[in-house]
């Protein structure tokens, strides 16, 4: 186990920290195309820097799991009371699902829709893993804008619990991951 003291390992902080930056630019991204018109190059710019901001997403998140387990999570000093605990694991479930099946539910409408996700500065796409489906892109794009729109609470969720026990509890979960 690599946990620091009362830490998490400097590797699992850097992840952390660059998946929040890059949680931010993937909704900064995909809120602000609308400001370019539909078919002009910046608007498919900011569609496509979303699309690999997500794939960088979970790609992060997938090494990001496998350092947690190799490096473990430093106690919580003092101790949570049970309920804390469950709240915790629960909330750190429904982010880590977010991480992984948001971006992936965003490669299916893409395509689905039959949109190429162009590699940067090559102009050659990734091979779309599914046909062409309207429908299926319709449903998969309300399936992620959904899952989205409910993961800024989640998100906030997560900066209130740490805020929480940073200024109210005092205790050092926010400490172990700066």
């Amino acid at each position: 186990m690599s946990v620091i003291g009362s830490r998490y390992s400097p590797a699992l902080r850097r992840v952390h920290w660059l998946m929040a930056l890059l949680v931010a630019a993937a909704y900064l991204l995909i809120e602000q195309r609308g400001l370019f018109p539909r078919g002009s190059a910046p608007r498919a710019a900011m569609v496509q820097g979303h699309f690999w901001v997500g794939i960088s997403i979970v790609l992060l998140a997938l090494w990001r799991l496998r350092l947690r387990r190799r490096d473990g999570a430093p106690p919580v000093t003092p101790a949570l009371a049970a309920w804390n605990t469950l709240a915790s694991k629960l909330l750190h479930l429904a982010l880590y699902l977010f991480l992984v099946v948001q971006p992936l539910l965003g490669l299916a409408t893409a395509w689905s829709d039959g949109k190429s996700i162009v590699l940067p500065f090559t102009g050659i796409a990734l091979p779309a893993l599914l046909p062409e489906n309207e429908a299926l892109a319709h449903t998969l794009e309300d399936l992620h804008g959904t899952i989205g729109e409910l993961f800024y609470w989640v998100i906030g969720a997560h900066i209130l619990a740490a805020l929480w026990h940073h200024l109210l509890r005092r205790d050092d979960t926010l400490r172990r991951m700066f």
